[in-house]
């Protein structure tokens, strides 16, 4: 019992940079559809993604060492249905004329470990009831699978990393795991009259969608990012021995800033994902502005930071009380890009370069 309690705070531990990543996809599909996301939805998928990052955990952990491993002669299999029932009479020192064995055999693995597999998955049948919708034949279906794919990964050896199986494959997990699952789903049925209706939830949120939010901002300027790393690092690798880094990086910033939005009608690949468009003073998307937009938003935001980072990394004025009045320079611009960026993110005013612009942007959630 005490192992998994240690790989649960494991799990704990792991979870901020684990659960973005697992989270990450969720985000950026309710943005699209909805134009926001509510804290309750967002508390939702954290959960839902911390629960399978703990489900995993415990049926992976802990990790032995591979020599260990290669010297078990323990089964790798047991296909015996209900052979937990068996396991328990045999083995427990219940005795249910004896109430002083009722608390030792709690701590019993014969006991304990088949319930262990029933609450592993009860939280996946009320999510998939509650959060994702599923009916009875669906959940049972869907946590079959999962159970599946945990007992293969034992069976595997970690997908073959170890030379064998260091746990059993067991039929009796696969058929607690998905009665779990079916109890998660009986459970779930009177949270549905306490929790608020997703369906509201979603039309509150896609109310919200109407107005671009610091936020989505922030995550469409990131998405954004990432789609451009995608196109430039093969460019990259492709023509290194042909052009220079300054080239490509050029070419790449010509293709996805400026003429697939032109193909996009003023958008780029992240912003039409994320259902927002710039938009002038007259509430028209109208390229020229577009354009000017993005020219100035690059040289504030890396033309003008790369270009100071490289005259005080490349130039030495021998003068002291210069060099430490330059670096005080520095830190003030570098506070003010950190004001610029808490405004970005956490309001939905205007920046510099979109008043010097005259753009905005505009949500397309109707």
């Amino acid at each position: 019992m005490e192992s998994y309690v240690e790989v649960i705070k494991i799990a704990l531990l792991a979870f901020p940079f684990l659960a973005f990543l697992m989270s990450a996809p969720f985000i950026l599909v309710q943005y699209h559809r909805y134009g926001s996301i509510s804290f309750f939805k967002a508390l939702m998928i954290y959960s839902f993604a911390l629960y399978l990052l703990c489900a995993y955990f415990l049926v992976i952990l802990p990790l032995p060492k591979i020599s260990e491993v290669a010297l078990l002669t323990t089964p790798r299999t047991q296909w015996i249905p209900f052979h937990f029932i068996t396991d328990f009479i045999h083995q427990t020192s219940f005795r249910i004329q004896d109430i002083h064995t009722y608390l030792v055999a709690l701590k019993e693995s014969c006991f304990y470990v088949p319930l262990y597999n029933v609450f592993l998955t009860l939280p996946f049948g009320i999510y998939l009831r509650y959060y994702f919708k599923c009916d009875k034949k669906r959940i049972i279906l869907y946590t079959f699978l999962l159970s599946l794919f945990f007992e293969l990964t034992q069976l595997s050896g970690l997908y073959f990393i170890y030379p064998r199986g260091y746990r059993l494959f067991d039929v009796d997990d696969l058929i607690l795991n998905t009665f779990g699952g079916l109890l998660g789903y009986v459970i779930a049925k009177p949270l549905l009259k306490i929790l608020p209706k997703t369906n509201e939830v979603d039309e509150k949120a896609k109310e919200k969608g109407k107005v671009v939010s610091g936020f989505r901002r922030t995550t469409c300027l990131c998405l954004d990012f990432f789609l451009f790393l995608l196109l430039h690092l093969p460019l990259e690798m492709m023509f290194s021995h042909r052009f220079s880094n300054y080239s490509i990086l050029g070419f790449s910033i010509f293709i996805y800033y400026f003429l697939i939005p032109t193909i996009l009608k003023c958008s780029t690949l992240g912003e039409k994902f994320l259902k927002i468009q710039v938009q002038d003073e007259n509430n028209l998307p109208k390229l020229v502005k577009f354009y000017l937009r993005n020219i100035i938003f690059l040289v504030l935001y890396f033309g003008i930071p790369f270009a100071l980072g490289y005259i005080l990394m490349r130039f030495h004025f021998g003068n002291i009380l210069v060099e430490f009045m330059g670096v005080i320079f520095l830190g003030i611009i570098f506070l003010l890009y950190m004001i610029s960026g808490i405004k970005y993110l956490f309001t939905n005013k205007r920046m510099l370069y979109e008043k010097l612009s005259k753009t905005h942007l505009e949500s397309t959630i109707k």
